[in-house]
């Protein structure tokens, strides 16, 4: 009975292609995956936006929306037909080919990064043996797209925050990808399903996820600190500094143009999101072993839904950081923390189990981590910081 539930999506899929002409069964399944997952990340979408809202508002003491539909749960719809409704506006000067083009290289790269992901037992898109290369190879295409939209726009604005957001998603490119080396060296594969099948069996009642070690831990929180630059989230939203550039690379866009920017931001943190529950968080797999009862492709919602839940959290906690801390933090913490960790993967993986290869590969961890810490921040003058209150 639970077998059927958990493979629901698959056989109502394989069900609904029976219906099809043997020659039209390809396109027809092809259709039938492509469909859905635009279908439930675009929902998904437009329910974060009104979660977002509502949760920063919480946090800072306000209500959020509150005046459309219950609650104000229905103001993704009101922003939506305004976002279609508004006039599209396109300076006189602007390179209207490239102008219109750019926010949809942006969207498109991000959608094919979804084919590669493992929603669920026998629910991958498409398994290939290098699915983690295929993700990483479509999203390097965002780069092209921002540069894109701020030269086409003839704004020096927009140039500059097009220049900030490259500076900045190729500097923190490099963490991702190298914090991820660790999880294929250990594997031995870039296929994304096999990565998952690697971290499916338990100890005793305890998933073998890569996060519960040392190198794991430290690679994950490496991967989803680059994974908040590359989404351009907060504390990492300088390409967009509403006090310094008025909104980055897409400052002369407007209306539906604007609404893909918007979309594609969301969906690249879904997809990077869901990369980094495959790498490190067992993918579809249980936590512990007297759940695996419940269906994969829950456990994989779930797991989103939390690291969706950490992005609206660190974005209403943390300031905004400056573009030198940025850029210092990328290169003089990340990328070393990164290259130390594909080190500690190897000792790892040669060591004998027992409690001397933790205590060593923790070690390897967090002495470089100290060291560099204090290497950051040492030439920094910091004061306490000083809270005046209104009587």
């Amino acid at each position: 009975m639970m077998d059927a539930i958990d493979q629901v999506f698959v056989t109502l899929k394989h069900w609904a292609v029976g219906w099809f002409p043997e020659v039209a069964q390809p396109f027809a399944s092809t259709l039938l995956t492509i469909v859905p997952i635009i279908l439930v990340f675009a929902g998904l979408f437009a329910v974060t936006t009104v979660l977002e809202r509502k949760g920063l508002g919480r946090i800072q003491n306000r209500y959020g929306p509150n005046r459309v539909g219950p609650f104000g749960f229905l103001q993704f719809a009101a922003d939506g037909i305004k976002a279609l409704t508004k006039e599209d506006i396109v300076p006189r000067a602007a390179d209207k080919a490239v102008h219109f083009l750019a926010p949809i290289a942006l969207v498109v790269p991000v959608f094919l990064s979804y084919s590669v992901l493992p929603f669920g037992k026998n629910m991958v898109p498409i398994d290939i043996d290098g699915g983690v290369l295929f993700f990483f190879a479509v999203g390097a295409a965002t780069e092209l797209a921002v540069f894109m939209a701020g030269w086409s726009s003839r704004n020096k604005y927009s140039l500059f925050g097009a220049m900030r957001a490259i500076a900045q998603m190729v500097s923190y490119e490099l963490p991702l990808i190298l914090s991820s080396i660790t999880v294929i060296m250990i594997v031995g594969s870039l296929s994304t399903v096999k990565i998952v099948e690697a971290q499916s069996d338990y100890t005793s009642w305890l998933a073998n996820w890569h996060v519960f070690t040392p190198w794991g831990l430290a690679g994950f929180i490496i991967f989803m600190i680059a994974a908040t630059a590359e989404s351009n989230r907060s504390p990492f939203d300088l390409p967009e500094g509403e006090s310094e550039i008025i909104a980055g690379y897409y400052i002369e866009y407007s209306g539906f143009k604007f609404a893909l920017f918007f979309l594609a931001e969301y969906l690249g943190m879904f997809a990077v999101s869901g990369l980094g529950i495959t790498l490190f968080l067992g993918g579809w797999t249980a936590p512990f072993s007297f759940l695996t009862w419940v269906p994969s492709w829950a456990w994989f919602s779930m797991k989103l839904l939390t690291l969706i839940f950490v992005f609206i959290w660190i974005r209403g906690t943390l300031p905004r950081l400056r573009m030198d801390q940025l850029m210092n933090f990328a290169w003089k913490f990340m990328l070393p923390m990164a290259l130390i960790n594909i080190v500690v993967a190897g000792v790892w993986r040669f060591m004998p189990p027992g409690p001397v290869r933790w205590i060593a590969c923790a070690a390897m961890i967090a002495v470089p981590y100290v060291l560099l810490g204090r290497g950051l921040t040492g030439k920094e003058r910091l004061t306490k910081r000083i809270y005046q209150y209104a009587e």
